[in-house]
């Protein structure tokens, strides 16, 4: 019995972390239209995250490199994940630091009117804050998927989307919906699906 109540009480809580981002719909509609237009513009959406965050850039990044939904057979598009050349990162780590391990591709690949999404349970990461400052600096279009009360990131990104909880595992299940939900509707709007 107690573990019913627990898987309960989480699938409760996820649900709650999930509704939260109603309040943040104003953003959520912001994001997709700051996307639709960079790809519009044949700009290139770049994508980063530490730990599962990093695993839900490579997530997103491949479904829009090759397809999001099984029947929508569309061209690829440009969503590159800033973590996934190990070569880089481990170089980068030992020449220089940790916290520049997105900050230098992105000051290798981006340019004026690119978008950075930044995705971060707490807001707080060296090399997001990092990445941030140089996007702005390049006049990158910045948005952040971020937890808690956004942390730091929430002063260097222009769009940030929230959500409310305090639960990493929790805010890390919105991250991924708030991706699909924003990647799906920029696909509609571009194909006009």
């Amino acid at each position: 019995m107690q573990l019913l109540s627990r898987l309960e009480e989480d699938l409760k809580s996820s649900i709650e972390a999930k509704k939260s981002l109603t309040r943040e719909k104003k953003k959520i509609f912001k994001s997709i239209d700051i996307i639709c237009n960079a790809i519009k513009n044949r700009k290139k959406i770049f994508i980063c995250g530490n730990g599962g965050s990093a695993a839900d850039a490579q997530h997103l990044s491949a479904e829009y490199i090759d397809r999001l939904r099984p029947k929508i057979n569309r061209k690829p598009l440009p969503l590159i994940s800033l973590s996934l050349d190990t070569s880089h990162l481990t170089a980068c780590c030992n020449d220089f630091s940790f916290t520049e391990i997105f900050a230098r591709p992105l000051g290798a690949l981006g340019s004026n009117g690119d978008v950075l999404i930044c995705i971060s349970t707490s807001g707080n990461s060296k090399n997001i804050i990092s990445v941030l400052k140089l996007a702005k600096k390049m006049r990158i279009k910045t948005i952040s998927f971020l937890g808690q009360r956004g942390g730091k990131a929430k002063k260097y990104s222009e769009t940030n989307i929230v959500v409310d909880s305090k639960n990493v595992a929790r805010i890390q299940e919105s991250h991924i919906f708030l991706g699909h939900f924003i990647l799906e509707e920029v696909e509609k709007k571009i194909f006009k699906r």
